[in-house]
């Protein structure tokens, strides 16, 4: 997140200073251990204290300054595509279970002098190809910006010169596969501005010496299905046809979330077959690196984008490789991006569709209804896909995704108002019977749980509760109820595109990303106390101190959620502080 001019929040060093957090709530626990008489509280404080001095201390003395914001890339001409080196605001974080594995090396191609850069303009994407190769240099989203205002590239920057670009062709040749990648191809038109039409641009290669023949075309989908092009390849040498791989190098985008939120997750396969979705773990695919189709879609996502095949019922072979590469700019903690290239294979000619683009569900749908999977919802994405279609026609009234998420909220809590009220209402009466039940649990304490007399007092407390119309349930059920509602509008904002550089009010101007000034977590975390003050309570008095402390627990950790998360939250606890003051008066309860 930028703040102001070149300045970057929050920076490496202040980054690096929370890596620092867990040796120092190690260092509390181990104290807390030798000291057993402290207090919950006093041992929750001092490790709060010790946390902060580590934090400031690290910052004052030790932590580097922060690294400038590069100059925004100078404009292209039309026969050259600049990929500007740029790294993240606050820098990549750390990449925990990464897997270092080479990349899948071809021949180093040499420049030729006669090699030219070909521009493919559509309302959507500028892609940039080279004709040494055939292969795509760059992909940039005309209507997805990265941090700094320019059209984001799905390939990577920087990678090493040995690094296959996508759609290199390789075949069980190694000497062909070395001709192929530093052949000038033969392109069929030169910069090509489609605008919302179709269109072709194919390359093809011929040596009369070895007798080989290389065709690649790529067919650009007109609006509707812009991010779709399918790309047809075949090899052959005196008309012998040679197997096929489609090589899309590492993929997608930045390799590390740009913003420095804790909710982004890095690079990671998915594919279809047989109507299951599936995600191999990336610590996975160096021992299991290859899956045979047929394939609905196969390819590799990052939060936000997706670079997928979609081979349909075509039998093909794809084939993934896990790497870990340095950041593209001078880092003193030594960061590392995470990609994962893949390629796909045939015995012969291929002809894939390949989608490039955003992860936003109506346009995977357009694609394939299918290909909607690839947005990890979890397992409530039956409740998350109305609620998506629910918020944008909330936001095409409201024109701001922040107030939009406020006033679906409110719709949300009126709609669970009666299962909330009734919870309630059976709380109210669970806590006036509280003396009474803890007389009971009173006389049978003297009794282990295996003594029979202990069927007794369970006898005793559903009379007690029968005689006055209490069900012991009915406080949980409810509440149960509405829980996969929560989880599923949680989710829907973690994950859709929808809110990435979504602006809601003031220096909020990203809901995607976290609060730099971390206002809103802490009205949060004020108004979660707030709300379990208010609720009525049968714990006991140390279970109620414990539960004091979920507000702390959880505005440690929404402080560096997205801020279009912070928002629900807020406002969802805000409606049923709200709800409680109503329960109170519906009741006759004091307030």
């Amino acid at each position: 997140m930028v703040c102001g001019a070149g300045a970057v929040w929050p920076s490496p060093a202040w980054r690096a200073a929370t890596l620092l957090v867990r040796p120092a709530w190690t260092l509390c626990r181990r104290s807390i251990e030798l000291e057993p008489n402290l207090t919950m509280e006093k041992r929750v404080f001092l490790a709060i204290a010790l946390s902060l001095l580590v934090l400031t201390l690290y910052q004052t003395f030790v932590a580097p300054p922060p690294p400038a914001a590069p100059a925004p890339a100078p404009a292209a001409s039309s026969t050259t595509a600049t990929a500007a080196v740029q790294p993240p605001p606050g820098g990549a974080p750390s990449t925990p279970g990464a897997v270092s594995a080479p990349v899948p090396t071809m021949a180093v191609p040499a420049v030729d002098p006669q090699a030219r850069d070909i521009v493919v303009e559509t309302s959507t994407v500028r892609a940039v190809f080279s004709t040494q190769g055939a292969v795509l240099k760059s992909w940039r989203l005309k209507l997805y910006a990265d941090s700094y205002g320019q059209p984001l590239d799905l390939v990577p920057v920087d990678l090493p010169a040995a690094a296959p670009r996508p759609f290199s062709l390789t075949t069980n040749d190694p000497a062909l596969t070395t001709t192929m990648a530093t052949a000038v191809y033969q392109a069929s038109a030169g910069n090509l501005s489609l605008g919302d039409r179709a269109g072709v641009l194919s390359f093809d290669y011929r040596d009369a010496a070895s007798g080989l023949n290389v065709h690649k075309s790529f067919q650009f989908q007109p609006k509707g299905q812009a991010y779709l092009i399918n790309v047809e390849a075949a090899i052959d040498v005196a008309g012998a046809a040679r197997p096929v791989t489609i090589d899309l190098g590492p993929s997608v985008g930045l390799g590390y979330n740009e913003q420095g939120s804790r909710y982004g997750y890095p690079n990671q396969a998915v594919f279809s077959r047989a109507g299951k979705v599936e995600r191999p773990k990336t610590t996975d695919l160096p021992t299991t690196p290859s899956y045979d189709g047929p394939f609905r879609f196969a390819g590799v996502g990052d939060h936000y984008f997706l670079n997928a095949a979609l081979p349909g019922d075509k039998g093909v072979k794809v084939t993934y490789a896990p790497t870990e590469l340095p950041v593209p700019w001078t880092d003193p903690l030594n960061r590392k991006r995470l990609f994962i290239g893949y390629s796909v294979s045939s015995p012969s000619a291929l002809s894939v569709p390949f989608f490039f683009g955003p992860k936003a569900f109506d346009t995977l749908k357009a694609v394939d209804v299918e290909l909607v999977r690839t947005i990890d919802f979890g397992m409530f994405a039956f409740l998350v896909v109305p609620l998506l279609q629910a918020l944008k026609w909330v936001n095409s009234f409201v024109g701001n995704f922040g107030w939009s998420i406020i006033v679906l909220t409110i719709l949300i809590n009126v709609v669970l108002f009666p299962l909330r009220h009734k919870s309630m209402v059976s709380m109210k009466k669970m806590q006036s019977l509280q003396p009474k039940t803890k007389a009971i649990q009173d006389r049978y304490a003297k009794y282990k749980v295996t003594d029979p007399e202990r069927q007794k007092m369970n006898q005793e407390m559903m009379a007690l509760y029968k005689d006055n119309g209490v069900n012991p349930a009915s406080g949980c059920v409810p509440m149960l109820l509405t829980l996969p509602i929560l989880f599923a509008f949680y989710s829907l904002l973690a994950m859709s595109i929808e809110l990435r550089h979504a602006p809601f009010i003031g220096y909020i101007q990203d809901l995607s990303t976290p609060d730099k000034f971390y206002i809103t977590p802490l009205l949060m975390g004020a108004t979660m106390f707030w709300q379990q003050r208010m609720m009525p309570s049968t714990a006991d008095p140390v279970q109620q101190k414990m539960f004091l402390f979920m507000p702390i627990i959880f505005t440690f950790s929404f402080l560096w959620a997205p801020a279009g998360l912070v928002l629900y939250w807020l406002s969802s606890n805000l409606m049923a502080i709200g709800q409680q003051y109503v329960t109170n008066q519906m009741i006759g309860a004091k307030r």
